[in-house]
């Protein structure tokens, strides 16, 4: 039996974007690659329910858990039927045929990876962020890309840390680098720079560069939240 990829995608109050993203992800990939699409929500106040229960095709899931975006996707890894898991953050647009490039990695022996990222902003830095993401260099790396793994890794690896309320895909990222586990695909991926704007650009990145080093220093999960909390209201 070959193959299948499991979407999960963790949401919270994401009504401007879960449908244009379901509408995208049935649009851009075969049906037969896709074992379902599981939209985990965490407690949304807005249409985001609704919206995602709406679908009837294409083998779409709405489920809810804790709230959190790591307990989310973990809940989601729970219920997956597929081999592969592709975790997707609700704003971020994977490439047409984004199933086969997965599938064609795995097959080629890599065990989990990312696509290279654009964001939708012309701002000159957002544009070099973006550029930078084809390379492998960990640093560049973060959740917006999207992240696929195998689901034996994935239990393997203990799935995300619960304990990260930010932060947590880089854990898992970190996880995979220390095995030597993950690949870039050279295929854009095209995601909001919704907090950049809504923030500001040289804001949002100084926090995001803050935090990874505080990280790098032995920062607990506790004081990175904390961290960021103090900056940028969720």
């Amino acid at each position: 039996m070959s193959s299948q990829i499991s979407i999960i995608i963790p949401v919270l109050n994401e009504a401007p974007f879960i449908r244009k993203l379901l509408e995208h992800l049935l649009e851009n990939a075969s049906a037969e690659n896709i074992a379902e699409i599981l939209v985990v929500d965490g407690g949304s106040t807005d249409e985001t329910p609704q919206i995602a229960q709406a679908f009837s095709e294409g083998h779409i899931t709405y489920l809810q858990s804790e709230k959190g975006r790591a307990k989310q996707m973990n809940f989601g890894a729970k219920q997956a039927k597929g081999d592969i898991l592709y975790f997707l953050h609700a704003d971020s647009f994977p490439p047409k045929d984004f199933d086969t490039f997965i599938l064609t990695e795995v097959q080629k022996g890599h065990k989990a990876g990312c696509f290279r990222m654009q964001f939708d902003s012309q701002h000159w830095w957002l544009k070099l962020a973006g550029w930078l993401t084809q390379f492998s260099w960990r640093a560049c790396r973060g959740g917006d890309q999207s992240q696929f793994i195998t689901k034996a890794l994935f239990h393997d690896i203990g799935g995300f840390d619960e304990r990260y309320i930010i932060y947590e895909d880089n854990m898992l990222i970190n996880a995979l680098y220390a095995r030597k586990q993950f690949v870039v695909i050279n295929k854009k991926l095209r995601t909001s720079a919704r907090c950049y704007e809504a923030h500001g650009v040289w804001k949002i990145q100084y926090i995001y560069w803050s935090v990874y080093v505080k990280k790098w220093f032995g920062a607990s999960a506790e004081e990175l939240y904390q961290f960021y909390l103090d900056r940028v209201a969720r």
